[in-house]
């Protein structure tokens, strides 16, 4: 599968690596693709990657991730083709800083994910991979268990197909709902960005789900 990456920071970058180690072709879309950190970034991953404009790469994918801040979401889908029918995965957050506090511009009553589909012109837009830091995206596997990541949207076969790649590269991935669920997954992102920074867990750590026999 093409897996069109916008972004190519510490998340999309990370989620890159993965995906071509389990086999998959990612196109980055980025808006210098012969600047040096994109060619350090594909000489890392080898010839399962390559770099081109936002347009170009969700042009030629099968799948699409957005890894860009929140606030660069719009004008990232602004340069899309058309989006009808194809899978955006959706791994941002919408974070602010204001008042010397990080929080969240939406929750409750509507999430970043479902103001994304509104934006994103018939695509099959799916929540995943935002539950959670870069570290644990390159390794989801602790001693203990895999670290867990819920996916949700509105069309069940996207969703599969998004639960079956974050099952690919190593996490618990288990379908949460419709995408009204992004309500939740957005604040759960939230508590592990505080407990991150704001305790002494720091990032070496996962959320995880516990079952009895």
């Amino acid at each position: 599968m093409t897996i069109a990456i916008l972004g190519a920071g510490a998340v999309g970058g990370t989620l890159g690596k993965r995906f071509a180690q389990v086999g998959h072709e990612v196109y980055f879309g980025v808006p210098h693709p012969q600047g040096e950190k994109s060619q350090t970034l594909l000489r890392e991953i080898g010839a399962k990657a390559r770099a081109g404009t936002v347009a170009e790469a969700a042009r030629e994918a099968e799948l699409i991730l957005l890894a860009v801040p929140y606030d660069a979401v719009a004008d990232a889908l602004r340069e899309c083709d058309d989006l009808g029918g194809k899978i955006v995965i959706d791994a941002t957050n919408p974070l602010q800083f204001a008042d010397g506090k990080l929080s969240l511009s939406a929750g409750f009553d509507t999430s970043g994910a479902e103001k994304i589909a509104q934006m994103a012109n018939g695509a099959r837009v799916v929540k995943c991979f935002n539950q959670t830091g870069f570290d644990n995206m390159r390794e989801p596997q602790y001693a203990a268990g895999k670290n867990v990541m819920f996916v949700c949207g509105d069309d069940a076969q996207a969703v599969e197909t998004v639960r079956e790649l974050a099952d690919s590269i190593g996490f618990e991935a288990v379908s949460a709902g419709d995408l009204k669920i992004s309500r939740l997954l957005e604040p759960l992102a939230m508590l592990w960005i505080h407990l991150s920074f704001s305790t002494d867990l720091g990032r070496d750590f996962a959320f995880a789900l516990v079952r009895r026999p």
